[in-house]
């Protein structure tokens, strides 16, 4: 079709949509007309007055027609045809609203416009007796700052009052009146004030009639039901007593607090009692009692005795009517019958009242008759626990009645004046009358013979068996779907009970009406005296005036909700007008059907005749001129809009509509007359049968409250634009299909564990007795069916409405063009729907196929399968498969379920999860025909299939099973591809749990994480039986990586706890292992033991005998070099171990200055060795335990004395002697006198034998397995190898990378590359590539660094700091130097060797001025021209920074009696001033010397201290000499040259001005430390300078 013609047709259809018919109401036989006038336009929505009416068109413009007296023009005031409201063309308007004489719009921006009569006010304008053309009003909230405009959705308008409900759901008002719910009292209120009593609560829908207000308001979420309370609040005693007697039991509930009235804690609004948890009691007439109306203002009696007649003969009244409950047609019946007995004004059902109602249950009707009279009184005695509804700030209104009120109820007049003053809000309150009687106890004769008080006291306790049938607040549904939670609240004028509060009194503020509770109301309807309200369930309860007949029911007394009796299928709209009700009801062929009821004038003989209507009557004509979508009531007109039914499109929705709401009907039928009575029963059976049949109950509840939800959108949906795309079904499909999906699982896993055939007796008599019911209901119209049969029919009835769905959606679908996106998106949600009912149907085939199954095989081995989620897909009793290799007699069957493949011999079995299941299909050629290889985390099975369908038949089904069990869902791909998808092939790589029960090492233990093909493989958690867990890294079945580990410790009650490297399930590398004990070991271990390099920490320093040692380890002991602080001795030992044991050379220094070096054995001295005090007095000899002198040896004293000769006894404590005594003479040579301590180290560890296991580590990290034997490549690649794996490891730590950390890591991934000659340039690169790597510990150089740093400091800092020490401190700098430098020839092989020098090249010499000659040359620091390549110059920049603070200290000790000196001298010297100090050291000052003499040279020296590499310190020394020439020439302004004599006596006295502290430590370690090929260079000479 040509999409020309196309868009007229639309148009077209479009024209016969919202079309106006209008008739005169009173009369059942009526003409509808066409509004003459609209030209074809789409109205959406009407609203008539008494004479008037408005109309909104699709494009959002106003007519009026109708008598308009508000309108100039006498041709405008009564309007025959529709005439456009210019004021608003251009505002879109979205809803229109008509009072009696008044009018109201609201625009898209939520701006309201009213006009119209306003005597009263109630267009919002002040002093305007009426306002001619729309006005706009505003609406300002005053608790907001600034002042927010309120946004409106919704208004409605009475007779002098008008409501508008805001975007935030709260309910504003202006006009005159108590029915505008406003706490004051005069009127009228022009400026538009919030309802505040609903404020906070979400009102759904407001409406309004000619003098009363109704809001439908969603119920508040049950988050507490809060128990009633047993005590009182205040003083804790029992708030209900019993007494038995003989022959009746006494409950009193005589408790009178003595600290004043037990004040309720709750608010009248909170005591929304939802239906959520619905009381099963229901069955006693008693029990409807609870649903009484509790309302706060009663019929008044004169005296009590009147009230107990009264109520006696209103309950026989309603026993009696509820005894012919069986005539009645509705089921709601019973509860209306005692819906009308005006209840208490307690507000919530108290304590007592549950009481009675469940011990009426307990007893049984019999006795119904005595304890509804019971009831009544009690709960007439316990309204002095009630609060009064109305909340305590209506009191301001005035403790007398308003004057509406009074002028109202004159005839009541009389007896209110009597109440005046009790606290109350123009309504009264017999609660203080009653109290007054003071009579408050209450016996219950005659009911010891049939319920014992022990019952009555069983029963008293809440009686509530909770299975939430309502479901409980679900969210999304709720969001996106209209609640069906609601609570009717009505306000205004009650003189014909169009409150509904079972009353004729006035009400200032909202109050709930209690008997419409539970009832799913979805819209409200008020006319001129009377209100209706429909709900989810297409009923109508109407109450108010029916003086007409306009309630639709002739039930008395009127002033509660009763159920109008509307012929039809199914009310779906509602309209209430003047006098009259109209019905919209669904009809046989889903065409809507009108139906009236009111006010009949029938014509005879020219006499009028007035009668009312018995009950609603379908207005035929009606039903002719299309289909019906909304009905209007007014004052004397009526007016409907219609469709025509182009294309079918129109039928069709309302055949959905239709349906659906029949489908919820039916439904609530399944709840409230199986499911609820069936849960109520005492005897279910055993508690997992209980819990299933719970779970499909509340999921049915769910599903049937979506339905309802879904009923009551289509019927707003058909009140609307109509456009398919808004249908909830298209746009909230997954809410269908879950639910759907959700009660299905539920109700098969019921049904695979036997169904209702498991339930008790009593259940099951219940059902037996009722199977006509469920056979009715089920549909099902077969002869002699079993009762389970029906029971499944009816239990799986709902899934066929997915096909209706699906159905109508493609008939939808054709009223569209193919190409059109409407059609696409009908066509899609249609072969979704349909597709989920056909996978629903596999799931129920799979279930009677379990079912089956677990019916033929019963025994004990299947009922220990038996699980309600698991299926059986196959199994092999047909001997399809069987066990390779197995013996002949054995029985070997395979049983595939969803969840598990089970293994099943002749009385064991074994199941297999697939989870954690392989299946391959065997190669044919290795003579496994037809052969399946199962793999298992611990068991390998081959099974032999015995046919190629059978295997290929098995191997499909297994994957497949696997694949589902891991994606957990069996849920089907939505949208079209339902089974036909082709099956992909499970992972091999999957995380899954998994608890071992036969692998040694793993017994019992639980696996929760990655698997490849049968193994833990990935990360993961594996915890132990006995406590113990492992996490981290898995390869092939075993921990190996890097993971967490810990054991419990019994004893201790503390964990031992291990993280680090693991290889092949063991500890092997680097760890930190943290004992129970609080030892902490940190370093390398290998096969679980500590071996390699370590540190071990025992104790704190507070605990009893705290130590570290670190060195080398072997085999979980100490072995090799190590060192020992024992800190509670405060010795240090620096030597050799063997076995934990120090055995070898060895150096102990203690904190008293004792210096030992020498040999060990077994822990102890022995041996020769040198002992030193801290005066200098030298022992050299034999040692045989502790520093205890045995044998030969030689003591030298301070001053040069020494003997020889034979020395026992322990140092410190007197030693013996046989020896001779010498004394030098003065002339001998000196040189002998130090003799001793020169010799100090050589009894010491070689320093090239110490930490060997550090630089191992660091070689084999490299992958070298001896130092300087490997493969340079593979080495660069195991850096960038544990660069990566460091870094990735540390992404995962708490502590995350600084940004400078990261640029180093980035940076270190570039390979410094040499290709020619070697340069200065490259030899630069490789130091800037050195010194980045030593900057991180994920670089093994780095990490070997990082150690040594550490080593360093743990030997040297503490006790070790001793100046006997430092050479051995110095000794071992050279060694590290030396060691790593092999290291970096390694890695760098074109790196030249030690002392060989870089050729410099001549662009890189720099002319610089040299001190000695005036010329410029180009010589460099070295003699031969070029730069010397050292380890030195290359990794002390690198390395000495980090060892300076322990070094220097060791200087600074070592020089400090010549440091005092020359620091005593140096401050004599500086106290001169510079001229005399200058003379003093033989300058020739010349006169114009400046006084701050060699300023610059002075500050330049003292930088020395700042700098660490003896490199650094000597440019510093040459920066001072050059600032000295610098000042020498600027005084003599001439080129003058200084021999180096001259310049001394210059440089000494910058020496000391710069009063250096520890100069001559400084002095030390760069001579200590310098490069060797310096001394003879030109830095050489400057240094020598420094040192004289």
């Amino acid at each position: 079709m040509d999409s020309q013609e196309r868009r007229s047709e639309e148009a077209e259809g479009a024209k016969e949509r919202g079309l106006v018919y209008v008739w005169k109401a009173g009369s059942c036989s009526v003409t509808p007309e066409r509004l003459p006038g609209l030209s074809g336009k789409t109205v959406l929505q009407a609203a008539l007055g008494i004479n008037h009416g408005l109309l909104l068109t699709e494009g959002g413009e106003v007519y009026s027609f109708g008598k308009l007296p508000w309108r100039s023009g006498p041709e405008e005031s009564c309007a025959s045809s529709p005439m456009l409201e210019n004021t608003l063309l251009g505002h879109h308007v979205i809803t229109v609203a008509a009072g009696s004489f008044h009018n109201g719009a609201v625009t898209e921006s939520g701006v309201v416009y009213m006009w119209g009569n306003n005597s009263a006010g109630q267009c919002a304008v002040a002093n305007q007796p009426c306002v001619p053309e729309p006005q706009p009003i505003s609406i300002s909230d005053s608790e907001t700052s600034p002042l927010l405009s309120v946004r409106i959705l919704q208004l409605a308008c009475g007779e002098e009052h008008t409501l508008a409900l805001s975007l935030s759901r709260e309910i504003w008002a202006w006009g005159s009146g108590c029915q505008l719910g406003l706490i004051t009292t005069t009127f009228p209120v022009t400026k538009p004030q919030k309802v505040e009593h609903l404020a906070g609560r979400v009102v759904l829908q407001i409406a309004c009639g000619a003098y009363h207000s109704l809001a439908l308001v969603q119920c508040l979420p049950v988050q507490e039901m809060k128990p009633i309370p047993e005590r009182c609040n205040h003083c804790s005693q029992l708030l209900i007593t019993m007494t038995d007697k003989e022959d009746h039991v006494i409950i009193s509930d005589s408790h009178c607090c003595p600290l004043g009235v037990a004040l309720s804690d709750n608010q009248p609004e909170n005591h929304v009692f939802c239906p959520s948890l619905e009381t099963l009691e229901r069955r006693s007439v008693t029990g409807s009692q609870n649903s009484g109306i509790s309302s706060p203002g009663n019929i008044l009696f004169p005296d009590k005795k009147e009230v107990k007649e009264y109520l006696i003969s209103l309950s026989d009244h309603s026993l009696n009517e509820s005894l012919e409950k069986n005539i009645c047609t509705e089921p709601e019946q019973v509860e209306q019958l005692s819906a009308c007995i005006p209840g208490p004004p307690g507000t919530s059902t108290s304590a007592l009242n549950s009481l009675v109602a469940s011990c009426a249950s307990a007893v049984g009707v019999r006795v119904a008759a005595t304890y509804e009279a019971g009831a009544l009184s009690l709960k007439k005695v316990m309204n002095f626990y009630g609060t009064p509804s109305s909340e305590p700030g209506s009191q301001t209104g005035g403790s007398s009645p308003g004057p509406e009120a009074l002028k109202d109820s004159r005839e009541e007049q009389v007896r209110l004046e009597s109440m005046q003053g009790k606290k109350s809000s123009s309504l009264v309150d017999i609660r203080e009358e009653e109290s007054e009687g003071g009579s408050r106890r209450l016996s219950l004769p005659g009911l010891l013979s049939q319920v014992s008080p022990r019952l009555l006291r069983k029963v008293g306790r809440a009686k509530m068996r909770t299975v939430a049938l309502t479901p409980t607040y679900s969210g999304e549904a709720d969001a996106l779907l209209p609640s069906l939670r609601t609570e009717v609240w009505s306000w205004g004028k009650g003189k014909e009970g169009q409150l509904g509060h079972g009353d004729v009194l006035p009400r200032l503020q909202p109050l709930c009406v209690k008997s419409l509770d539970g009832k799913e109301v979805i819209h409200l309807s008020a006319g001129g005296h009377h209100s209706l309200a429909l709900t989810a369930k297409s009923q109508v309860y109407s109450w108010g005036s029916n003086i007409s007949g306009q309630l639709g029911h002739l039930n008395s007394p009127t002033t509660v909700p009763r159920l109008a009796k509307v012929c039809g299928d199914g009310v779906w709209s509602t309209a209430a007008g003047l006098d009259y009700s109209l019905f919209l009801a669904d009809e046989e062929d889903f065409q809507p059907g009108l139906y009236y009821s009111g006010q009949e004038t029938t014509e005879e003989n020219n006499l009028y005749e007035n009668s009312c209507t018995k009950s609603p009557v379908l207005l035929l004509s009606c039903s002719k001129i299309g289909y019906i979508s909304n009905v209007i009531a007014g004052g004397d007109n009526c007016l409907v809009l219609v469709d025509k039914n182009v294309m079918g499109y129109i039928a069709s929705l309302h055949e959905l509509a239709s349906t659906e709401r029949r489908f919820y009907f039916k439904l609530s039928e399944i709840k409230s007359q199986v499911l609820r009575p069936l849960l109520g029963l005492d005897n279910l059976g055993n508690a997992s049968t209980i819990q299933l049949l719970q779970e499909m109950a509340s999921r049915f509840s769910k599903l049937c409250y979506l339905i309802g939800q879904h009923g009551a959108s289509l019927s707003s949906f058909l009140h609307g634009v109509k456009e398919a795309r808004s249908l909830a079904i298209l746009k909230h499909s997954s809410l269908f299909l879950d639910s759907y999906t959700e009660y299905c699982t539920s109700v098969t896993n019921f049904l695979v564990m036997g169904g209702f055939m498991l339930l008790a007796k009593p259940a099951i008599d219940f059902l037996s007795k009722n199977q006509e019911l469920l056979q009715k209901l089920s549909e099902k119209n077969e002869e002699n069916l079993q009762l389970v049969e029906v029971l499944n029919a009816l239990f799986f009835m709902p899934f066929g409405r997915l096909h209706n769905y699906a159905r109508t959606l493609l008939k939808l679908a054709t009223c569209f063009e193919v190409a059109s996106p409407e059609y696409q998106k009908l066509q899609d949600s249609s072969s979704c729907y349909e597709s989920l009912a056909v996978h629903l149907s596999r799931k129920r085939k799979e279930a009677e196929y379990t079912l089956g199954f677990w019916k033929t095989f019963p025994g004990k081995m299947t009922d220990s399968l038996r699980k309600p989620e698991r299926r059986l897909i196959c199994e092999s009793s047909n001997r399809g498969l069987s066990l390779q290799h197995a013996g002949r007699f054995s029985v070997n069957w395979f049983i595939l379920f969803n969840d598990a493949l089970v293994h099943a011999q002749f009385s064991t079995h074994h199941i297999f999860p697939l989870s954690t299941l392989w299946v391959e299909a065997l190669s044919e050629e290795a003579g496994n025909v037809n052969g399946l290889k199962i793999t298992t985390p611990e068991e390998q099975l081959v099974l032999v299939s015995s046919t190629p369908q059978e295997k290929t038949k098995w191997l499909r089904a297994i994957s497949q099973a696997v694949d589902q069990a891991l994606r957990g869902t069996s849920d089907l791909v939505l949208y079209g591809a339902g089974a036909n998808m082709p099956r992909q092939e499970p992972p091999i790589s999957r995380s899954a749990k998994y608890t071992f029960y036969k692998d040694p090492r793993f017994k019992d233990a639980v696996y929760d994480g990655r698997w490849l093909s049968g193994k833990p493989h990935g990360r993961g958690i594996l915890k132990w039986a006995d406590g113990r867990m492992y996490s981290g890294t898995f390869r092939t079945g075993l921990e190996d990586g890097y993971g967490e580990y810990r054991v419990p410790n019994k004893a201790l009650n503390k964990d031992d706890h291990y993280v680090g490297y693991w290889k092949e399930g063991k500890m092997c590398g680097h760890g930190v292992y943290s004992y129970a004990t609080g030892e902490v070991y940190e370093g390398c271990f290998q096969d679980n033991m500590r071996h390699g390099h370590g540190l071990l920490r025992s104790g704190k320093l507070t605990s009893s005998s705290p130590s570290m040692f670190i060195g080398q380890w072997t085999m979980d002991k100490k072995s090799g070099y190590g060192v020992f602080d024992d800190i509670t001795r405060g010795e240090k030992y620096m030597g050799m171990w063997q076995d934990d044991l120090c055995q070898g050379n060895g150096v102990v220094v203690t904190q008293f200055g004792l210096y030992y070096e020498g040999a060990f054995s077994t822990n102890k001295m022995m041996g020769t060795g040198i002992l030193l005090s801290e005066d200098d007095t030298v022992y050299e000899g034999e040692f045989s335990d502790n520093w205890t002198l045995s044998g030969k040896g030689t003591l030298t004293l301070p001053n040069g004395d020494y003997i020889e000769g034979l020395f026992s006894g322990e140092w410190g404590s007197g030693i013996k002697i046989t020896g001779t005594y010498f004394k030098p003479s003065l002339y001998e040579n000196e040189k002998d006198k130090p003799k001793a301590l020169r010799k100090l180290g050589i009894l010491a560890v070689p320093p090239d034998e110490k930490w060997k296991a550090v630089f191992e580590e660091c070689w084999n990290q490299l992958g070298c397995e001896t130092p300087g034997q490997g493969d340079r490549w593979k080495a660069w690649d195991n850096i960038a190898v544990a660069l990566t794996t460091n870094r990735r490891q540390h992404k995962d730590s708490p502590e995350l990378l600084s940004r400078s950390h990261t640029q180093t890591l980035e940076s270190l991934e570039f390979i410094p590359q040499h290709i020619g000659a070697f340069t200065l340039e490259k030899y630069e690169n490789i130091k800037k590539y050195l010194i980045k790597a030593c900057d991180t510990p994920l670089h093994p150089l780095g990490k070997l660094v990082e150690t040594l740093v550490a080593v360093y400091r743990m030997t040297y800092v503490g006790v070790g700091a001793n100046r006997r020490l430092l050479q051995e401190a110095v000794r071992e700098i050279k060694s590290y130097l030396k060691r790593i430098f092999q290291l970096v020839r390694f890695l760098f092989p074109d790196l030249p060797e030690e002392g060989s020098t870089i050729p410099l090249l001549p662009t890189e010499t720099k002319g610089r001025r040299s001190f000695c000659s005036g010329k410029s040359d180009s010589r460099s620091e070295s003699p031969e021209p070029g730069y010397v390549v050292t380890s030195f110059g290359l990794l002390l920049p690198v390395l000495l920074p980090r060892l300076y603070p322990p070094l220097f200290m060791l200087y600074a000790l070592d020089n400090e009696r010549e440091e005092d000196i020359y620091w005593e001298c140096v401050l004599r010297l500086n106290k001169q001033t510079d001229m005399a100090l200058l003379s003093f050291l033989g300058v020739q000052v010349s006169s114009n010397t400046k006084d701050a003499c060699f300023a610059s040279a002075v500050e330049c020296l003292q930088q020395i201290s700042t700098t660490f590499t003896p490199a650094d310190k000597l440019k510093v020394i040459q920066q001072t000499f050059e600032e000295i020439s610098q000042n020498v020439l600027e005084t003599l302004q001439e080129d003058f040259l200084w021999s180096m004599d001259d310049l001394f006596p210059v440089f000494l006295y910058v020496v000391l001005r710069a009063r250096i502290r520890n100069l001559g430590s400084e002095v030390h370690l760069i001579e200590d430390l310098m490069d060797p090929y310096l001394q003879h260079g030109e830095q050489g000479i400057m240094f020598t300078t420094l040192k004289v």
